[in-house]
Parts: structure tokens; sequence; C-alpha cells
């Protein structure tokens, strides 16, 4: 069991959880960051967690529910307030309605989590600091420090998974929902370059061209919230079929984090999607998740089968091969 301690102090309206781990900082980091990982630990073990946003830079926003074995969902999101990497990150956390929307009926707190390292590996320090006396006996009450407790028991085995998903280089899509499908890839390259590679027009026409024989002839990109962009990708050979593109709306950015976008397939009747990509800096490069919403099931199903995985994931290979 990683937790040493758990310590509620009324005086500070702060409960404080101790724990140790034998991993150096920057593993036990990439657990919390990555999206992959930390939504393997965040619930309790009857009440596993899934990650709809997790950009974690100043101003970004997470967004996450938790699922109870009867199927009952109970929600949450973080605010990320400020973020000094391996050395701490400072959240707002608070439950959530349904749609995403806080809850105020019950409290929200202020998280710091503190990364230090030690002889053996790494002392994590978890200071969650409340409005008042009664904000702090209710979530004790509703079981916090247990459910705290259940869930951190399960972060040794995921850091001993973490080496397989640092060495995972290969384009995954993972069915959250009937809804909702998130695509992530380890990039071996840095947040700026990956960030640079999906705004540069020209250097987007040199790696994002999909399946082999396939070429962008058209890169409009929206560089501001409210502008417009639109793509457009042609067969090298005529037997290869028609052109085809896609074009949409940036919603909200946060500058090298996160992007929201609409999207919607050029001359077609195909229901449009919300898209949201997130890049995540990494011991082994950066973790870019994107998140697509479509309207529902039948759709995701019927785009995955189009091959898409795999066209990204060759566009993913040359974006590497451009750094």
């Amino acid at each position: 069991m990683p937790v040493t301690s758990v310590v509620k102090d009324p005086q500070t309206l702060s409960l404080t959880i101790h724990a140790e781990f034998p991993v150096k900082v920057s593993r036990l980091w990439d657990a919390y960051l990555d999206v992959r990982q930390i939504e393997k630990f965040w619930g309790p073990v009857e009440y596993p967690a899934t990650f709809t946003r997790h950009d974690a830079a100043p101003g970004g926003r997470s967004n996450y529910h938790m699922r109870s074995p009867e199927g009952e969902e109970f929600h949450g999101f973080w605010e990320w307030n400020e973020v000094v990497e391996h050395k701490f990150f400072e959240v707002t956390d608070g439950f959530a309605h349904q749609d995403g929307t806080p809850n105020t009926d019950l409290p929200a707190n202020r998280i710091v989590f503190t990364f230090d390292p030690t002889p053996e590996g790494t002392k994590l320090t978890i200071t969650s600091t409340f409005d008042s006396a009664e904000d702090l006996e209710q979530v004790v009450a509703m079981g916090m420090i247990e459910g705290t407790r259940s869930a951190m028991s399960q972060i040794e085995q995921v850091l001993v998974d973490l080496r397989n998903y640092a060495e995972n280089f290969s384009t995954d899509a993972q069915i959250l929902s009937d809804t909702q499908v998130r695509i992530t890839r380890l990039i071996r390259g840095t947040v700026e370059q990956v960030w640079q590679a999906h705004h540069d027009e020209q250097l987007m026409t040199r790696w994002m061209l999909g399946p082999e024989g396939w070429q962008m002839t058209g890169c409009t990109i929206a560089q501001e919230v409210g502008q417009t962009y639109r793509y457009w990708w042609e067969p090298q050979s005529a037997e290869a079929g028609t052109g085809f593109g896609f074009s949409g709306k940036l919603l909200e950015s946060l500058p090298q984090s996160y992007e929201l976008t609409s999207e919607q397939m050029i001359d077609t009747d195909y229901p449009a999607t919300v898209n949201e990509m997130t890049l995540t800096p990494n011991q082994a490069g950066t973790l870019l998740t994107l998140l697509i919403t479509y309207p529902d099931a039948q759709t995701h199903d019927m785009v995955l089968a189009t091959g898409m995985v795999e066209g990204m994931e060759a566009s993913y290979a040359r974006l590497e091969s451009a750094f």
C-alpha cells in the first residue's frame, strides 16, 4: 500500500495524503498526466474512472466520471491552476453534472500534488484545502479517505505497466461510449514541435497525407477561435478514387495544449463531429489525444471501418520523420 499517512487538519481546513513509490519522479508524474494512465487509478477499485478531457496546463480542464457496479455515473472536473513540471501541480477539484457543468450543491476544493524525489523513489503529497469546516467534514463523510486509499492502491500496477505505454508509439482507438472515441498516439517530438506541425500549412501538407498514394492538396488552418479550416486530399492515381475533405470551425483553444473544433465532411450529408485535441508532454515525447464525439454508435462504427486509424498512423509516422 503506497499511502503512508492521511492527516485531517480542521485548523487549516485541509486533508493531506502522503504516499511513497519506488519509481523516479518523472515516471509517477507521467502516470498522473497521461490520460490512459490516470483513469486506471483515479477512481476507487469498484468505481473505475473515464477521462474525456485532461489538458494538464494552466487554464486547462479535466472532465471525468466514475461508474458504480450498478452502472450509475458520478461526474467531476479539475480546473488546472498551476503546473511546474516534475515539481507540483495545482487544480480546483469539484463535482459536476452529467453535462460537465459544476454541481455547486457539493463542495469544491483546491488540490496540490507535490512530487519530491527520495533515495528510494518519490514521495507524493496530495493536499486538499476546503472553504469551510463543513465542506471538509462533508467530503470525509462521503468516503473521500477510504475512496482515496482504494484508488491509490492501484497505482503500483499502473507504474509497472507504464513502461509498456511509454514504448507504444502506435495509434490506438478506444471506444468510450456510444458517441465518443478516443484516439491516442505517443509522438517522438516536443509539444512545441507537434503543435507547430498542426498549425503550419506547409508542414501539414508534408505529413497529414493519410494512407500511401494520397496527397494533401488543400490546407487552410484556423489559427484563432471563430475561424474556419478546410483540408482536401486527392489520390495520386485515378484508380484510387476521388478526392475528399473536411471543414469546420475552431471553437476553443489553449495554445500548445488543447483545441476544440467542429468537423464536417465536405459535400456529404454525413453528421458533423466535435473533435478535442490535447497535447501532453511525456518523458518519451508528446502524447496526442484526440477525443471525437459522434452523433451515435452507428456513425463511429462506420467511420472506424473506413481505415481512419491506419491512415492516421501513417501520417503520424511521417510527422515524426520530419523532426
